[in-house]
């Protein structure tokens, strides 16, 4: 019951204010940065998919839940140059002495993306679907920059029969906030729209990209009850910057920094976190990250055959709140594949 108890809570706090972050948080968003840049989009030259799971908060009845699936690749794309987060073409090392004494900047090119996103927490459930486009250009022999926006929809419900506000069960509580409707899912369809720019070379990263352009209010209330006209969808600002070092021809390290931006979030308008990852040529990885003032996190990977990678990743928060003695912490699984390689010989001249 107190599970319950507090899983009522945590809807309140997150779905019926709507003053936090709306967005789903991404733990690993340095494995796939396409989720929050649609500028990303055709950054490499192969069609990167990739499918998460995020359980929060485990052990606390309607705690955010997160899935996506994400999918993006390059048009008139005809060289095989990466980047600093791209995984390795298949018989070459990308990462050693010849790879960063001969990059040079992609060719001008397009990319294309689509995404899914799926984020229930209590009795709320968020569905997201958006198209993706980014163009890609050189702005020196070694430095590329890329702009793209994505444009989609929001799809809002709210199922009244799971909520349990007198703990008997029966889903039939009236909540004096809400519609005065009988029907127990009342849904709100939305537009949603995001914008990204990514700057890029072989060894540097740096993003600007903002989500939710359109602010969007989201009432599920009738026209005399005042207490959720607050409930907005607004502007999420995320800046990205990060920097792979060579410690050796096969160990890599990116260390990386971002800070998101809300207006009208809870304890501050922004959020700093900072990451490590240290990869085994592209083939393994571990990580960790810090979130200021939340909490903590450790990562691990493995790509198999250049073709599938899996990542998964554990958090832990720092930040002593009503909800603490009763989760276990946070885990996240992302599934990726590789596919349309169109550099699959090897070539031994790059090891």
């Amino acid at each position: 019951m107190k599970k319950l108890f507090f899983g009522i809570l945590l809807f309140w706090q997150s779905s019926a204010y709507l003053p936090a972050q709306q967005r789903p948080h991404y733990t690993q968003y340095v494995i796939n940065p396409f989720i929050i840049n649609p500028a990303i989009a055709g950054i490499d030259n192969y069609t990167d998919l990739k499918m998460s799971v995020r359980d929060q908060w485990v052990g606390i009845n309607g705690a955010p839940t997160t899935t996506y699936l994400s999918v993006h690749g390059p048009i008139s794309k005809d060289d095989y140059r990466t980047s600093a987060t791209s995984f390795r073409v298949p018989g070459e090392n990308p990462r050693g002495k010849y790879y960063w004494e001969n990059y040079t900047a992609a060719e001008p090119h397009h990319g294309v993306g689509l995404t899914l996103i799926n984020d229930r927490t209590g009795s709320f459930n968020f569905f997201s679907a958006a198209a993706t486009y980014a163009y890609h250009l050189g702005l020196n022999p070694t430095t590329n920059l890329s702009g793209g926006f994505s444009a989609g929809i929001s799809y809002v419900t709210l199922d009244r029969s799971k909520q349990d506000f007198d703990g008997n069960g029966t889903g039939n509580d009236f909540d004096p906030a809400l519609t005065s409707s009988t029907a127990q899912a009342l849904k709100r369809i939305r537009p949603q729209m995001s914008a990204g720019l990514w700057l890029y070379s072989r060894d540097y990263f740096a993003g600007f990209s903002i989500q939710q352009v359109i602010p969007q209010t989201v009432d599920f209330s009738d026209n005399n009850v005042s207490i959720l006209t607050r409930s907005k969808f607004i502007p999420h600002l995320f800046f990205t910057v990060g920097y792979r070092f060579l410690l050796n021809d096969d160990i890599n390290a990116i260390p990386s920094f971002m800070i998101k931006y809300i207006k009208g979030s809870s304890l501050a308008e922004y959020q700093p976190e900072i990451n490590l990852k240290l990869q085994y040529r592209d083939l393994l990885w571990l990580g960790g990250s810090y979130r200021y003032q939340d909490g903590y996190a450790g990562i691990l990977g493995l790509n198999v055959g250049n073709t599938f990678n899996v990542s998964y990743s554990y958090d832990r928060t720092t930040r002593r709140n009503i909800l603490s003695p009763y989760n276990d912490g946070t885990h996240e699984v992302v599934f990726g594949f590789i596919m349309g390689n169109k550099y699959s010989e090897a070539c031994p001249r790059c090891y």
